[in-house]
Parts: structure tokens; C-alpha cells; sequence
């Protein structure tokens, strides 16, 4: 029960950061795993960082390897403080080629924001839509959260594509909701709820 309105938390606190992050695994080999603090994985960041589309798109720069290492760091901790679960999307023993998580999670609301993106040389074969509907499948089944949302400027149809592949419902666009490189863009919202077909 939450002190402030007496009403019972979806998702009891403790439940994301007790135990080790899990392993998830995708088609192909390929799994969602915790970052690591090596160096395949901060250059992998490092090199995310430096992507013009990743960075247009998620306001993500990453200036070298110890900058990588540090914000790996955060993302660990993000998961302990129970406000954030990211995972690298690499092939089993491999290096990062993509990021998948959950931001904004508020466990006793039962919600979290999906976010993604894969590097230019995994781009195209689905990697992304597998990434997002597994992630959102744990989230939703294993953590037990109730409802995920997917948002991304109406200039990204690429994002759009994605999240409705992923089964995620299209429910609106928000006016000039989120900042990119180059200014205000408005937002399509994408939700997926518990028991959802797919």
C-alpha cells in the first residue's frame, strides 16, 4: 500500500532491482542483456553516441570510452534506484549493437516508457521490432507492470513502423511534445496494455 493514497502498488517496490538484471533472449543468437563495463560495450556506446540518427533522435552524444564506461555506470544504477532497466541488444558473447530499456518507470503506477535504437550496421532486419516486443512482453508478463509506452516524433515513420510491429496501438499525437536536434517535434504515442493480444 503507498503512505499517499492507500491505494496497493501494481508492482511492489524491490521487485526490479532484487537479483541479477535478466538475460532475455531473441531470435538469431541475439539476446537483451545487461551493459557491460568493457570495452567492446563502451565502444559500442561510444560509437551509438556518435551516430547522426541515434543522436538526433534520442539527444545522445557520447564524447569517448571513459564517458561510455560512466554511463553504463548510471544505467546500473538506474535499475537499482528502480527508476529505469536498460539492456544492450548483442549476440550471445558479443557486443553491443543496440539498446533497449525502460524509462520513466513508476512500478507502483504500473508504467514505464519503451525505448530503443540499434546501430547503423544491424539496422533493417527486425532487430528493433524483436527487441521492443520481447522487452515489452517481460515487462508487461514477467515484472508485471500494466501498461508501456512507446512515443516518437511524427517525423520518424521509421519508430512508427516499429512499435506497430511490436503490437503496441496507436492512440494519438501530442503537439510539440518532444525536443530533438533541431527543435520541438509533436509525438505519436504507442501504448501496449497487460493482456493485449500478442
Amino acid at each position: 500500500m503507498t503512505r499517499r493514497t492507500g491505494i496497493p502498488a501494481v508492482v511492489p517496490a524491490g521487485r526490479l532491482a532484487a537479483g541479477a538484471q535478466p538475460v532475455l533472449p531473441l531470435p538469431g543468437g541475439l539476446e537483451l542483456r545487461p551493459w557491460r563495463l568493457d570495452d567492446a560495450d563502451a565502444d559500442a556506446l561510444h560509437t551509438a553516441g556518435r551516430d547522426p540518427a541515434i543522436s538526433h533522435w534520442n539527444l545522445f552524444s557520447v564524447g569517448s570510452r571513459a564517458e561510455a564506461r560512466a554511463r553504463i555506470e548510471r544505467l546500473h544504477a538506474r535499475r537499482r534506484d528502480e527508476t529505469g532497466a536498460i539492456w544492450a541488444i548483442a549476440p550471445h558473447d558479443g557486443a553491443a549493437v543496440g539498446l533497449a530499456g525502460l524509462n520513466d518507470v513508476e512500478l507502483a503506477a504500473g508504467s514505464a516508457e519503451i525505448v530503443y535504437w540499434v546501430l547503423p550496421g544491424a539496422r533493417g532486419g527486425g532487430l528493433a521490432v524483436a527487441a521492443v516486443r520481447r522487452l515489452g512482453h517481460w515487462a508487461l508478463a514477467g515484472l508485471g507492470l500494466h501498461r508501456l509506452v512507446l512515443c516518437h516524433s511524427t517525423a520518424n515513420p521509421a519508430s512508427c513502423r516499429v512499435a506497430e510491429k511490436a503490437g503496441f496501438t496507436f492512440e494519438g499525437t501530442q503537439r510539440s511534445a518532444l525536443l530533438h536536434t533541431d527543435g520541438w517535434h509533436d509525438q505519436h504515442l504507442h501504448a501496449r496494455i497487460a493482456g493485449d493480444p500478442g
